[in-house]
């Protein structure tokens, strides 16, 4: 599939691991008054269709991951926050709220490499990866309390679900900001790295991942999206099918070889 031209992100692929990295630091890398979300939905929708990507990496360049909303444009009644009762819910079901459900959808694990702040909506969109990694100068929080407004995008969906719900209510209803070590501690973060050692570290466990058969990978994937919302039942059913598809494929009888003769697997995707 062929890869986009994203608008304001850049957009890398190698040895199976995909990177996009925000290219709007004038802003702070604002999901809203910039062509940020359009990005991030064309970049899940080829991931999907893209047999070559394991892995899609979400960073920022400059001083921050993601600041979110565009508090100016929020002052000034623009954009996503301008127009009638109606017309504002009308834009966030169009727009922002499209990345929630994309990001549910993708097929490939997601890893957030938190290289700088991610407050709000960017705070959101970290916690919908399954993985993270940050930087040890990052900064987080759930804020939107603070400008008097609710977490719009389904950040009050995804935190609960990462740290339980009273640690999510205190965050959530204090907007406090909080250090990438206190991240860690909760359970958001997987690792925190030096600031230069952060995209490293995120290829480095991109590749583990993307060393793997891929069917197998994007089968368990689906399997571990699907664990959060369903019933037992159901979901053996689900893994009892993925699990017939999985033995039927030339991966699964070239990683039973690589294992009986002590060797690294060389994976096709078939």
């Amino acid at each position: 599939m062929k890869k986009p031209v994203l608008k304001e992100s850049d957009l890398k692929i190698h040895n199976r691991v995909a990177v996009i990295t925000f290219e709007r630091d004038d802003v702070r890398n604002a999901l809203t008054g910039t062509a940020l979300v359009e990005d991030i939905l064309q970049t899940l929708a080829w991931v999907n269709g893209a047999d070559d990507v394991s892995v899609l990496i979400l960073t920022g360049a400059g001083s921050a991951f993601s600041s979110g909303g565009n508090v100016r444009e929020m002052s000034e009644k623009k954009g996503i926050f301008g127009g009638s009762v109606h017309q504002i819910q009308d834009q966030y079901r169009r727009g922002i709220q499209q990345i929630p459900l994309a990001m549910e959808a993708a097929e490939v694990p997601l890893i957030a490499a938190i290289n700088g702040p991610a407050i709000g909506a960017g705070f959101d969109l970290a916690c919908m990866c399954d993985l993270r990694l940050a930087s040890s100068t990052a900064v987080m929080g759930e804020t939107f309390v603070n400008l008097g407004i609710i977490p719009g995008d389904g950040g009050a969906w995804f935190l609960q679900r990462l740290i339980g719900y009273q640690r999510a209510a205190e965050l959530t209803l204090t907007g406090r900001i909080i250090s990438a070590q206190e991240a860690l501690g909760l359970g958001i973060l997987l690792e925190v790295t030096e600031p230069d050692q952060l995209l490293d570290r995120a290829l480095v466990l991109a590749a583990q991942i993307a060393s793997k058969p891929p069917r197998a990978v994007r089968l368990t994937k689906r399997l571990l999206k699907h664990a959060q919302r369903g019933n037992i039942s159901d979901f053996l059913d689900l893994c009892a099918c993925f699990q017939g598809m999985a033995h039927h494929t030339g991966d699964h009888v070239e990683a039973i070889n690589a294992f009986m003769e002590k060797r690294s697997g060389v994976y096709s995707g078939t």
